[in-house]
């Protein structure tokens, strides 16, 4: 029988995507210019990276779903050997005092992020794991569930924090976190997990000046402007300068000041752009957008229960909402500032493929009859 994916969460998706080229694209124009002498030269290379992430997406919108719970323990394990292939010279690009980057040898100028793909393939392995545990009589037993739930959690906590990719470590912990109780684990589970992560996340906090500035930052901007408070300052004078409608006409798109002065304006801070440019209402739209997607990613989940299905669809929800809702968090100033995209909107590749791949998956377990 022919199966068709929802509709409705196909269509935000679309509008989101359309959106986010958009704004991406009106943003770069100047430092496109500046930079390469090209006004098209990012938004070409964005779109591209679309075009990839839109085959990938169909592809894995087409595979069967026994298919992708064989394979995702496979492609998980050779994340996780990538994630730690960044620490070998030659390999491993730095970039920011970060390695986060993978070159391959022979292809020049190219390379990928490991961490964006981990957060798809983690769901990947998670949901198979834990459907399987749920089919057998010791899911509760501590030996079965928690101890190798922490192993894993431990190993990405080592290959991440290393790199260092905080943010990143933190939405994939609570993407975890959410699948392992959702799987109907006892909830001292997860109080032993909460704490093991509050001890960890404070001593890596503590351990490194820059992570604890990001925090004061919060609360105390003015009190370094040209340093670790700038680009905050900077996105509250984007976000505050656009008002309930936007600066120009409203609804007109490129006209944005705060793009020459804010630092990541087409990666990190484009939200700051949003709001600028669209006002309350255009920001207002896009987090609307985010929660209804939310709302109906879970209730996919919801209706597949406790399978392999059921935990994808919620792994995948998890991850773009929390990912998104960190990034518009830290730009206005109620989260720190994690570095971290915001979905289908900041500039790069590694993170716009896996997310519509992400999508694919998505679409394929809301598959109806």
């Amino acid at each position: 029988m022919s199966k068709k994916p929802d509709y409705l969460i196909l269509c935000l998706f679309s509008i989101l995507l359309i959106f986010g080229l958009f704004v991406m694209g009106t943003t770069s124009f100047a430092i496109s210019l500046q930079n390469y002498g090209n006004i098209w030269y990012l938004f070409l290379h964005q779109l591209i990276m679309v075009v990839i992430g839109g085959i990938l997406g169909i592809v894995a919108y087409k595979s069967p779903v026994k298919f992708l719970r064989k394979i995702g323990p496979v492609l998980f394990l050779i994340n996780v050997i990538l994630i730690f292939l960044v620490f070998i010279p030659g390999i491993g690009i730095e970039a920011k005092g970060a390695l986060r980057q993978i070159h391959l040898p022979g292809f020049s100028g190219f390379s990928f992020q490991p961490s964006e793909f981990l957060k798809i393939t983690f769901i990947l392995y998670l949901a198979a794991w834990l459907a399987s545990r749920g089919q057998h009589k010791k899911e509760n037993a501590l030996e079965t569930s928690l101890w190798p739930f922490l192993i894993i959690m431990g190993t990405l906590f080592a290959g991440l924090i290393l790199q260092p990719d905080m943010t990143t470590l933190a939405i994939i912990c609570l993407i975890g976190a959410s699948m392992y109780l959702a799987s109907k684990a006892p909830l001292w589970h997860f109080a032993i997990m909460a704490g093991i992560g509050a001890i960890g996340f404070s001593i890596a906090t503590i351990l490194e000046p820059y992570r604890l500035n990001r925090i004061i930052s919060m609360f105390k901007s003015h009190s370094d402007p040209m340093g670790n408070g700038l680009q905050l300052i900077q996105a509250k004078i984007a976000i505050g300068s656009g008002g309930i409608l936007g600066v120009g006409t409203g609804l007109a798109l490129g006209l944005s000041r705060q793009k020459f002065f804010l630092p990541e304006s087409i990666t990190d801070s484009i939200f700051a752009i949003v709001a600028e440019e669209l006002g309350f209402l255009g920001a207002l739209f896009l987090i609307s957008l985010i929660l209804f997607i939310c709302f109906l990613g879970l209730k996919i989940a919801k209706n597949k229960g406790q399978t392999f299905e059921g935990f994808l669809a919620l792994g995948i929800t998890v991850w773009i909402t929390l990912q998104s809702l960190a990034n518009i968090g830290g730009i206005v100033g109620v989260l720190p500032l994690g570095g971290i995209p915001l979905p289908f909107f900041s500039y790069g590749g590694s993170h716009i493929i896996a997310e519509l791949i992400g999508v694919g998956l998505l679409l394929n377990v809301s598959k109806k009859a």
